[in-house]
């Protein structure tokens, strides 16, 4: 299965020219915790930074940063790791563990934005198979019983 199957199509978007509280404002109004950075290059929408609601919390306002003077381009990552369409679900949890990144932004082989993926969402996928993995241990013990009658 690669990324691309089950990634979220509906990724929260910014410019780096975007000021703080509204970037805070749009994480608050789409019930996420992050927003990836994107710039336009020519017909493709391309992801070059990512901001969460952590890195505002800890960077700004620990920090006792005057908000209204900085943007998204500002605060965003440095160096942002993305997944392509095509990577398979074991390289992709591997990356994220050796780099530590609970967040990732999905790309087309173009570098255009398709997605993200969170750890949340793999969670999710992973609990749903272990269900059906279970299942059929449990099933297999009704099969057991119901020939032995």
């Amino acid at each position: 299965m690669s990324i691309g199957e089950f990634c979220n199509r509906e990724v929260v978007i910014a410019k780096k020219d975007m000021g703080i509280v509204e970037l805070a404002q749009l994480m608050r109004n789409h019930h996420v915790g992050d927003v990836i950075v994107v710039e336009k290059q020519g017909d493709l929408v391309v992801p070059v930074g990512i901001i969460t609601d952590r890195d505002i919390v800890v960077e700004l306002v620990a920090g006792q940063v005057d908000i209204d003077s900085v943007t998204s381009g500002d605060v965003m990552s440095l160096e942002l790791i993305t997944a392509m369409e095509k990577d398979g679900i074991w390289d992709t949890l591997q990356r994220m563990r050796s780099k530590g990144i609970r967040r990732l932004p999905v790309v087309n082989e173009d570098g255009g934005l398709e997605g993200i993926l969170t750890v949340d969402d793999l969670i999710e996928l992973l609990a749903e198979e272990l269900a059906l993995l279970a299942g059929i241990a449990g099933r297999g013990q009704e099969l057991e019983g119901e020939r032995r009658k």
